[in-house]
């Protein structure tokens, strides 16, 4: 008896009419669909882009050169040089990160202790040229001063979370 009503089945199709109804249910509802370049979705304070770096209200950089945020990175992305400076404090003189190889997981922002090195919200960028996906200190600095209100207001929104 199974055997002859899994034949009936098979031949009366039973399985495909019993999809196309699923899709022909939900072929006239209203489409979710967001038309990308000029409807934009809503994005979390926390989400994960371009790379930062910060500078004090005085115009000093963050950044201390202690390399905790090259140490914690697991993609080696990170390259930083550092030197000491008349009053003994340390800076960096070379901040590159390769874009490329960075998988964007907000270790290095974790890691820092000053919170020079941030992830911003930026995630519409690209290259043109080759090398041009290693950002510089200088580049770092000009998108961070750039965008500073922006990662402020985000520092702010995310601080009881922190």
């Amino acid at each position: 008896m199974n055997t002859a009503l899994a034949y009936v089945r098979s031949l009366l199709l039973l399985e495909l009419w019993r999809g196309l109804l699923l899709t022909g249910r939900y072929l006239f509802d209203r489409k979710i669909t967001v038309q990308y370049p000029e409807e934009k979705i809503p994005q979390s304070c926390r989400f994960n882009g371009l790379h930062a770096l910060r500078r004090y209200p005085n115009g000093e950089e963050r950044c201390i050169a202690c390399k905790l945020c090259e140490a914690a990175c697991p993609a080696a992305c990170i390259t930083i040089d550092a030197k000491e400076r008349a009053d003994g404090s340390r800076r960096t003189t070379r901040y590159d990160i390769d874009l490329f190889k960075c998988i964007y997981c907000g270790f290095c922002e974790a890691a820092c202790p000053t919170d020079a090195i941030v992830l911003t919200r930026i995630f519409e960028f690209h290259f043109e040229k080759r090398g041009d996906q290693v950002i510089t200190k200088e580049r770092l600095l000009a998108i961070g001063d750039r965008y500073e209100e922006q990662i402020a207001a985000d520092r702010a929104a995310d601080a009881p979370y922190r």
